[in-house]
């Protein structure tokens, strides 16, 4: 089984930006540095996932561009694939002028090929080379890597049968006591890095309440609090939360620390466990215990669910995850922390993902309160008594099967639907 390092260098990583842009910029770059200079067209198929997910979202150093075409066309100038999800963090704005007149003068296309997930393919031309790099199961796991038609690399995962699983893979097969236990096992290296991406999210959640980004709604939100702010922990763990999605939505160019392949289910599993620690004074050691816990149960309901889902997974998978953390951060078992995620996942697993957008941070706030309260309920001992709706109460496993069927089967037109609608605006 992989260790707890292993999961969080896989499973926990900076991304500058949405990761649907981010893995169209990733597999971009990779495809042209095949070449021998600046791409004369690029072309890039996508999954309807990433479609959709990356249509409306601000891209970071654009000046409030959406979309993915703009972030493909970025990487054919700045792009760097060693950045990995940061791909784009050295963008200047001649950079931007370049990308945008290369879209106007049609070098770019991009079109949906109809599948769910992820995936990416960037095929950049000049003259008569080509390099192609493809991007499969999750945002930068660059799967195969062509130079004029002929395969050069397969970076993070070999296509033969014999290659190693991934930690997702590997995740998918693990029972949830097994996984979570992993927490217990953090190295001071580990604990450090933890602390790296808490203060990497809770830097862009000040950038949010000081700069009218977004919605605004994590200003909102605590200006409606009021006087009793301090005290008021769930509008704090909203508030807070909320504006760390509010900037990385409007595109602000700083990185957030992810979690199974997302920002904003990184904002959600990290920071309500971070605030709910530091209200109780808990140590440093114990709080990112906590959210190793956040981020080990996050990945545990991702590797079922899909990496992209119709389904909103920083609302549903990562809200679960930190109810999970807060259990454990303040001295429950892993009973409590799965009633606390069933309590999430019954209540709010039919939340649609409509493609990242500011009003994403709606869906963060809620998930992060959610996951406080469900938390609250657990360790009082309290919870669904009776099996209910996607909620089987004898077993954890099976609730989590419930809401991934939901998912597949249940809302496997979504996601069209959801692409024509937002074509027509």
């Amino acid at each position: 089984m992989f260790t707890i390092t292993e999961f969080l260098r896989q499973e926990v990583r900076p991304a500058l930006g949405c990761t649907e842009p981010g893995a169209v910029a990733l597999a971009v770059a990779k495809a042209c540095e095949q070449l021998p200079g600046l791409a004369d067209t690029l072309e890039v198929v996508v999954s309807n996932s990433i479609y959709k997910n990356g249509i409306a979202v601000g891209i970071p150093g654009t000046d409030g561009l959406r979309g993915n075409e703009i972030a493909a066309a970025l990487a054919v100038f700045c792009g760097k694939s060693d950045y990995g999800l940061e791909v784009l963090k050295d963008a200047t704005a001649q950079d931007l002028e370049k990308a945008r007149k290369f879209i106007e003068e049609g070098k770019l296309t991009l079109t949906a090929n109809g599948r769910p997930g992820v995936y990416v393919e960037a095929t950049a031309s000049r003259g008569a080379e080509t390099g192609t790099a493809i991007i499969r199961d999750s945002h930068s796991n660059i799967v195969e890597v062509r130079k004029n038609g002929q395969p050069l690399a397969r970076a993070e995962e070999k296509r033969s049968g014999s290659r190693a699983p991934s930690v997702s893979e590997e995740v998918a097969r693990t029972d949830f006591e097994s996984l979570v236990a992993l927490a217990d096992t953090l190295s001071p290296s580990d604990v450090d890095y933890i602390w790296e991406g808490i203060e990497m999210n809770q830097r862009i959640s000040k950038h949010g309440f000081a700069h009218k980004v977004g919605l605004g709604l994590g200003r909102t939100v605590r200006e409606a609090a009021g006087p009793g702010y301090a005290h008021d922990l769930a509008a704090k763990i909203k508030a807070i939360s909320a504006a760390a999605s509010d900037a990385r939505m409007a595109g602000v160019s700083m990185p957030v620390m992810s979690s199974a392949g997302s920002g904003n289910h990184g904002i959600t599993a990290i920071l309500p466990v971070y605030v709910v620690g530091e209200h109780h004074q808990k140590s440093r050691d114990e709080i990112a215990r906590a959210i190793a816990y956040s981020h080990l149960a996050t990945s545990y309901i991702k590797s079922r669910m899909g990496r992209l889902s119709p389904v909103c997974g920083c609302a549903v998978a990562a809200g679960a995850g930190a109810a999970a953390g807060i259990v454990k951060l303040l001295g429950g078992d892993d009973h409590q922390a799965q009633k606390a995620m069933e309590l999430v996942m019954g209540n709010i697993v039919g939340m649609v993902c409509d493609g990242a957008k500011e009003s994403c941070a709606l869906k963060v706030g809620t998930g992060a309160t959610e996951a406080f309260y469900a938390a609250k309920i657990a360790l009082s001992d309290g919870g669904m008594e009776v099996s209910q709706g996607v909620v089987d109460v004898s077993d954890f496993a099976a609730t989590v099967v419930n809401a991934a069927r939901l998912n597949s089967e249940g809302m496997k037109n979504v996601d069209n639907t959801l692409i024509d609608i937002i074509s027509s605006h």
